[in-house]
């Protein structure tokens, strides 16, 4: 089985302490008649909507995410035609306070329930195959984000998908914000493609579009916080409009620490 095959690679490796793999490498692999948990390993992932009341996104937990006949709706659901976890984020809908975009994305969490927040220091990746299946403007499609340790709620990264076509990544320059923004690849939409997010060393991070790797080093501004991932489709644009936003389907999901 795939999963077993990644689990003995990475212990080969012995790199692993906790390895994710959700779903396949490729589209054909999947069954489409089951919800996302019946394809992917939904065990360490809380999943956010754009619903709710205002302020406060509706969050469904990792219990509720797992199994064939585990939760689906028209934000986060199988598609039928070939087996992808696809989120689906309006432009308008319920954000967070801390937010004026909605998402329909996964957050990371440890096996007992608790909320992950991992150390900079050691291994620590998120690798992902997908496709934007539309999008208005721009979106997020991953992210490390940043928890306990300070009292900032910014990323120290974050991925983005244009609606041109071009893969850019916004490092954060500190916890009180700004990003830079570097453009690492093109992809037409509605193609396949993939991604690798690691920290390495505890300062840098290491990110891999479709083989190209980049490096960006950490400020030393974010080494008291810990961190956590994030993935799905946090859309970057706002407006009243209920049927334009953010599509995103993954056909691969894998994170691993060491």
């Amino acid at each position: 089985m795939i999963r077993s095959r990644a689990l003995a690679a990475a212990t080969v490796a012995g790199i692993v302490t906790a390895v994710t793999l959700l779903g396949a490498t490729n589209a054909g692999a999947a069954d489409p008649k089951v919800a996302p948990g019946g394809n992917f390993d939904l065990s360490v992932w809380q999943l956010q909507e754009p619903v709710g009341s205002p302020g406060s996104p509706t969050t469904v937990s990792s219990s509720r995410l797992q199994g064939a006949n585990g939760y689906q709706d028209a934000y986060f659901y199988t598609d039928t035609r070939d087996g992808a976890m696809t989120f689906w984020a309006p432009e308008k809908g319920v954000t967070t306070p801390n937010s004026r975009y909605a998402r329909s994305e996964l957050r990371e969490m440890k096996r007992d329930g608790g909320a992950a927040d991992w150390s900079l220091g050691g291994s620590h990746r998120l690798s992902a195959t997908l496709r934007v299946v539309s999008v208005t403007s721009n979106v997020c499609v991953g992210q490390i984000h940043l928890g306990s340790g300070g009292s900032s709620t910014k990323p120290l990264m974050e991925l983005y998908y244009r609606a041109g076509g071009d893969i850019v990544v916004g490092t954060e320059n500190s916890p009180a914000g700004g990003q830079t923004l570097h453009t690492v690849g093109h992809v037409s939409v509605g193609k396949t493609w993939s991604y690798t997010i690691a920290v390495s060393g505890g300062d840098t991070v290491d990110l891999t579009v479709d083989g190209s790797t980049t490096h960006y080093p950490i400020p030393s501004s974010f080494f008291p916080y810990k961190q956590y991932f994030k993935a799905g489709s946090y859309n970057q644009s706002s407006s009243d409009s209920t049927t334009k936003g953010a599509r995103v389907a993954f056909y691969g999901l894998n994170v691993t620490h060491g």
